[in-house]
């Protein structure tokens, strides 16, 4: 999958956001905390920690939509530090557990939000492979699935969201 068609879509989106909400403060940190959150709220669409319940994870969709979530925000915080250069997904990690899968992609996330190299970044795209991969999805159904949610998120800006 190539990168820079999302980075692009992504750059314009964010512009559009700021420029909207009149934002000309440091947003990294809080584009780091929105990652965290999205990659939560994903987990909890699966339910592959909930041992406790019997309840079903989420529909395919709403998990596919939850993660795309993430990607924007993965997006956004590579262009915030100029890391927008990858163009291709970066090799996936071999884990397949996902409970291991979200507890290791979080720890990477919090790597990366205080040491943003290339090398951490890349990492969490990795483990975002990751997460794809034991969810079965394909970077076709993802980049659809962007594309879709990015036009969404431009809707809903342009009705005060």
């Amino acid at each position: 999958m190539n990168l820079q068609e999302l980075f692009a879509m992504q750059e314009e989106l964010d512009r559009f956001i700021q420029s909207n909400r009149g934002m000309e403060e440091d947003l990294f940190r809080k584009k780091g905390l929105a990652l965290l959150v999205e990659l939560a709220e994903l987990a909890n669409e699966t339910r592959c920690f909930k041992f406790w319940s019997t309840k079903e994870a989420s529909a395919r969709e709403v998990i596919l939509e939850e993660y795309v979530d993430s990607i924007h925000f993965l997006l956004s915080l590579g262009i915030e530090k100029d890391l927008n250069m990858l163009s291709e997904w970066p090799d996936r990690v071999g884990e397949t557990d996902l409970t291991e899968l979200f507890i290791a992609t979080q720890r990477q996330i919090l790597e990366f939000l205080e040491d943003y190299s290339v090398s951490n970044y890349q990492d969490v795209w990795s483990w975002y492979g990751g997460i794809a991969h034991a969810l079965g999805f394909t970077y076709d159904e993802i980049l659809e699935a962007y594309i879709a949610k990015n036009k969404t998120n431009y809707e809903r800006q342009n009705e005060g969201y």
